[in-house]
């Protein structure tokens, strides 16, 4: 059976995605604890809010990177190195 082609093209994509997801979450909760209606709020603005949050929020990357090994979008294995070679 073939795998099935992955969603990301790497794990960076995957923690990205991820990590501009909780930014933009964080952003509509803001504003909807300010009462203001998301769904009037032009897109485009509450991404430059969330861009801005996730500059001040770095922590959401590594959140990102936890989130993503737990759902399988990426494998964390030890690098393939070639054994030392005998000096000679």
């Amino acid at each position: 059976m073939r795998k099935a082609k992955s969603l990301f093209h790497s794990a960076n994509h995957a923690i990205n995605v991820l990590a501009r997801l909780a930014a933009r979450n964080a952003v509509k909760e803001e504003l909807k604890g300010q009462g203001v209606r998301v769904s009037l709020v032009p897109i485009a603005s509450i991404h430059a809010q969330a861009d801005e949050y996730l500059r001040l929020h770095p922590e959401l990357f590594d959140q990102a990177r936890e989130r993503a090994v737990r759902m399988g979008m990426i494998d964390l294995r030890e690098p393939m190195t070639t054994p030392d070679r005998p000096v000679y």
